[in-house]
């Protein structure tokens, strides 16, 4: 059984909410229309720090203060190191940008067809539904607009973006998300999901919200009758640390699962709350009890004001040579670092190839085992490649990306842009004086295919001499 977390004080005995009732507390309208966003508020529920109360002054220049009454009540009032104030309560240093931070750091509005959709990858998009979230994370990286006051997605702004999706019949999987995926009324959310699901070449409808984690209550029985509309629809959501696991998250995790919601989790690397091995690893086993299956690991982003929650590679890499191996496989998540600049996900993990030739591969284990594995020497590839194609029509003619181009023989090298060497290349193209050994490659073929006439010549009497 999973150990749930329970805060030390229930949340009747707050100040802030001793006359809330237990239906009230239990509404997720309620939850989301009593958030925290004042300094005098959380006062009434923490003894802040001067680091805290000055982040929360200058809040208003970062992201706002934000925090749900539930999510709040499972903060220890005392100690400054407990993860859901570090997750939630603003600290000076936010105001502090470091070398490296940036705006956009996914460039997702460079991949921007329309406002609020970003297609990177050939066959997916992300869809922006809302700016807004029932609790502002503190290392947000969407915070160049998340929280901004008065600026709701209009209807206007969804439809453009539901066109583009019809109209691209390259697009199979569309991930809602914002702001907090979840955090639009069910009528909205219904609309969305009515109109992504009357496009046929839209197979999945994914969701991203921290719902479960700060506010479980919006995982009404109502929200899951409608998600169960429009299957196959995915969720994931955004544990950070089992001190978030309670009995009211894994209930809404629950509905999720028993509606046919397959719920997966992403969680983000963050100095001073997760970065530990045996952390990470209680969290994987602790959602795969509640039925969230791990999803990903992320290396925090290079977001502007967050540099202080970033914690380097080596940490995750640290991580998940504890978890492959000492865990059940799939509990074992995928660390990626999501590429500065629109690069998109890079997959990392410790390096189990150790060393290889055509004939075989060295290999290690988690325990440092070293191992080999022999290549087959008769391997033939791609024989199921014609009969597939009869039963399905896809016969991998379609144009590859990347790296498979240079697999498929479709390119002999990519070159990145930006190299000294190309821009040398173009001063000599311009340069009408420039020569080469290129230059005189026309005069050496001519003298090579004379002297090749003059050998050939040579035979031939030779030959002639012989028949006389």
């Amino acid at each position: 059984m999973v150990q749930l977390y329970q805060p030390k004080r229930h949340w009747k005995d707050i100040e802030l909410w001793k006359d809330v009732t237990d239906e009230q507390w239990n509404d997720w309208l309620w939850q989301l229309t009593h958030t925290i966003r004042t300094l005098d508020d959380l006062k009434k529920v923490i003894q802040l720090t001067p680091e805290e109360e000055e982040g929360v002054k200058i809040s208003t220049k970062t992201i706002p203060l934000n925090i749900t009454p539930y999510y709040a009540s499972l903060m220890n009032p005392g100690d400054p190191r407990c993860p859901i104030r570090m997750q939630s309560v603003p600290i000076s240093k936010e105001i502090e940008k470091m070398k490296y931070d940036m705006e956009d750091p996914l460039a997702e509005d460079e991949d921007s067809p329309v406002p609020g959709l970003t297609h990177r990858y050939p066959d997916r998009v992300l869809f922006l539904v809302t700016n807004q979230c029932s609790m502002y994370c503190r290392y947000c990286t969407r915070r160049r607009f998340s929280g901004q006051i008065g600026m709701g997605v209009p209807k206007k702004q969804l439809d453009a973006a539901i066109q583009y999706i019809a109209q691209t019949k390259a697009v199979r999987d569309v991930l809602l998300s914002g702001g907090d995926g979840l955090l639009i009324n069910d009528q909205i959310l219904e609309y969305i999901l009515k109109n992504l699901r009357a496009i046929p070449h839209v197979e999945i409808i994914r969701i991203g919200t921290r719902a479960p984690v700060v506010f479980p209550q919006r995982i009404t029985d109502k929200l899951c009758s409608i998600l169960r509309k429009y299957h196959p629809v995915w969720l994931n959501t955004h544990f950070n640390t089992s001190l978030e696991l309670t009995e009211a998250s894994k209930t809404a995790c629950e509905k999720l699962v028993d509606a046919g919601v397959p719920v997966g989790n992403q969680a983000v690397i963050l100095s001073g709350i997760n970065d530990s091995a045996h952390i990470m690893k209680k969290l994987m086993h602790d959602l795969v009890a509640i039925r969230v299956r791990p999803y990903y690991v992320y290396q925090c982003d290079l977001s502007e004001g967050i540099g202080h929650f970033r914690a380097p590679i080596s940490k995750g890499l640290e991580i998940m040579e504890a978890l492959r191996g000492h865990i059940t496989g799939f509990a074992v998540p995928t660390f990626v670092v999501d590429a500065p600049g629109g690069g998109g996900k890079i997959t990392l993990q410790p390096n189990y190839i150790l060393s290889q030739s055509p004939e075989k591969i060295v290999l290690r284990n988690f325990e440092g085992v070293i191992t080999t594995y022999p290549e087959p020497s008769h391997y033939v590839a791609g024989q199921a490649d014609d009969y597939f194609a009869e039963m399905t029509g896809i016969d991998g003619s379609e144009p590859s990306i990347g790296i498979h181009r240079l697999m498929k023989d479709e390119e002999m090298h990519l070159v990145p842009k930006g190299l000294n060497r190309l821009e040398r290349r173009a001063m000599y193209e311009q340069d009408i004086g420039h020569q080469s050994l290129k230059d005189q490659r026309e005069k050496r073929d001519l003298l090579k295919e004379k002297k090749w006439q003059a050998e050939q010549a040579k035979q031939q009497a030779q030959v002639d001499a012989d028949e006389m």
